[in-house]
């Protein structure tokens, strides 16, 4: 008879059930996902319960982000796919795929008495290996501007197939790597504005330089201004109202409220007085601006904008290289009317244009030189939705790329292949041939060995995947793939258009190193922590206190 020492309704699940309710977690969750994978991927649809709302994506860490889990398992895997699409920002899927397949290959080992903690240092070991041959095969073309952005364009449209973006991938990914080229090594994809107007079809989207920012010019301001001169404000305008905060005004006639009336008017022109003395022509306020005040604006010919969401006016002062300011002269200690030093922004021309039936105001020619827009249009709110998603997957790769890690590995299954017969080898070399791997040789033996192989099982899972999704005999592709790749063509990879394995070089299938580093490694720390997983202990529910 067991001794329950918890406390009532705590649970505790131990060593079997424990390690297959955490692998059963794990494996679903890899075949939810696994469908997503590759430039054949399906979509899956979002519904939320509370607000009914609609999300078409194939984006794993999207996906992973939006279930409610309640396997403890299967939570790890959606933070290992959190963690790739903050680091990388692309892979998400390839990650939890990965990890999965680790877990169903640990799974028959453990079934056929092979200790977690051996599977866990034969996985140790075939990773080193895998990373290894990984960072043989990668190549590094900074050097040469020319074949770096090649390298770039490749990157995203391999990234980009897998996407919504799919049939016009080639436009997208040089829209993508124009607006990372402009950021000059800076990972801040804050400079590059994505604003998403439904409407047209996803060929209509461009790259703008420049800054857009979604608001309407203020009545009568004027609608274009040359060489412009911006105070960037976050303060109240509102003021032409009586407005003593909190107080209760009693007068004795109309004529004390008018007085009082005329007071609050003054104040506010004052401050408009104020702000025009900062010789501006262009006043963006984060705050509502009244009538009032934005017809003496207008009189004075500066353009206001009111309602700057924050988000808009923080990036605006960053782009127009201003400071955001709430206080524009001293009051106090008898410095009345005095205006303060203020940085203001600059740019060569402003002015309102149409995007579908909208109005937007366009900030052109900004110091910083850096920034632009992109403007995505598609036919429904899930589509631009996606297509922004997508995009920001290239955007974050380009500009890892660029700034920190320029080595870049072969797409299409062929980083996978290469890293598995590399894995294998590392078998091989202890089967005592004496070779080169004689050293390392020696660590593999044993049980530890079927670890390994394992592992390199697991990589040629991915390709197998790929084919799987395009509705290609896998079995038959891989093997071929497999054997290729031991003949020494290191950069045959699967060409899924045509069904056929062809040479991942030629057709441009390249992948960042850095991707492919952290899905692996990732996925492979993530198999070890719930491979190590001997019980599960479940808190006692919170009960409601009663009143």
């Amino acid at each position: 008879m067991s001794m329950n020492i918890f406390g009532e309704e705590a649970t505790e699940e131990k060593a079997e059930s424990a390690r297959l309710s955490s692998f059963v977690g794990a494996l679903a969750l890899g075949d939810l996902v696994k469908s997503t994978l590759g430039p054949k991927g399906m979509n899956k649809i979002l519904q939320s319960g509370s607000t009914g709302d609609i999300n078409v994506t194939n984006d794993g860490a999207t996906i992973l982000k939006a279930i409610q889990l309640d396997n403890a398992a299967a939570k790890i895997l959606v933070n290992i796919s959190k963690v790739q699409d903050d680091e990388v920002g692309d892979g998400t899927t390839s990650v939890c795929v990965l990890a999965a397949e680790l877990l169903r290959e640990a799974e028959k080992l453990v079934v056929a008495r092979v200790h977690p903690q051996t599977v866990v240092e034969g996985y140790r070991i075939a990773c080193a290996a895998a990373l290894k041959a990984l960072e043989n095969s990668a190549t590094d073309n900074a050097a040469d501007p020319k074949k770096f952005r090649e390298d770039l364009f490749n990157i995203a449209r391999t990234t980009l197939s897998s996407k919504v973006l799919a049939q016009d991938k080639g436009y997208f990914a040089n829209l993508a790597v124009d607006a990372v080229l402009r950021l000059k090594g800076s990972t801040d994809l804050d400079h590059i504005q994505i604003i998403k107007k439904v409407g047209g079809k996803l060929t209509d989207s461009y790259l703008d330089e420049g800054f857009i920012l979604d608001k309407t010019i203020g009545v009568n301001c004027p609608k274009r201004i040359e060489n412009a001169k911006i105070l960037i404000a976050n303060t109240s305008m509102d003021t032409d109202k009586i407005k003593i905060f909190g107080a209760r005004v009693k007068v004795d006639s109309t004529s004390k409220l008018a007085e009082l009336e005329r007071a609050e008017r003054q104040k506010m022109k004052d401050k408009v007085e104020l702000i025009a003395a900062h010789g501006v022509n262009v006043f963006v306020n984060r705050q509502l601006i009244y009538n009032y005040p934005e017809s003496l604006l207008a009189e004075k010919g500066v353009m206001a904008i009111e309602h700057a969401d924050f988000e808009g006016v923080e990036r605006l002062a960053l782009v127009t290289g201003g400071e955001i300011v709430s206080s524009f002269g001293y009051g106090e200690g008898g410095k009345e009317g005095k205006v303060k030093e203020v940085k203001l922004g600059r740019c060569e021309v402003i002015e309102e244009i149409m995007i579908g039936e909208d109005k937007l105001i366009k900030f052109s020619g900004v110091p910083t030189g850096q920034a632009c827009t992109v403007v995505l249009r598609g036919s429904t709110t899930q589509m631009v939705d996606e297509a922004e998603r997508s995009l920001h997957d290239a955007l974050s790769v380009l500009s890892q790329t660029v700034s920190k890690e320029t080595r870049v590995v072969m797409g299409g299954g062929c980083a996978e292949m290469a890293m598995s017969c590399a894995v294998d080898e590392v078998v091989r070399g202890s089967a005592g041939d004496g070779g080169a791997d004689s050293k390392a040789g020696s660590a593999v033996d044993g049980k530890k060995a079927l670890a390994v192989e394992a592992f390199a099982r697991a990589l040629r899972m991915m390709p197998t995947i790929l084919a799987d999704n395009a509705g290609l005999d896998s079995a038959d592709l891989v093997a071929r793939l497999r054997m290729k790749h031991f003949a020494g063509e290191r950069d045959a990879g699967l060409d899924l258009n045509n069904g056929t394995i062809a040479s991942m070089k030629t057709l441009g299938v390249t992948e960042s190193y850095k991707l492919k580093r952290q899905v692996v490694s990732s996925a492979s720390e993530g198999a070890e922590m719930i491979l190590r997983v001997d019980s599960i202990l479940r808190a006692t529910p919170r009960k409601r206190e009663r009143e």
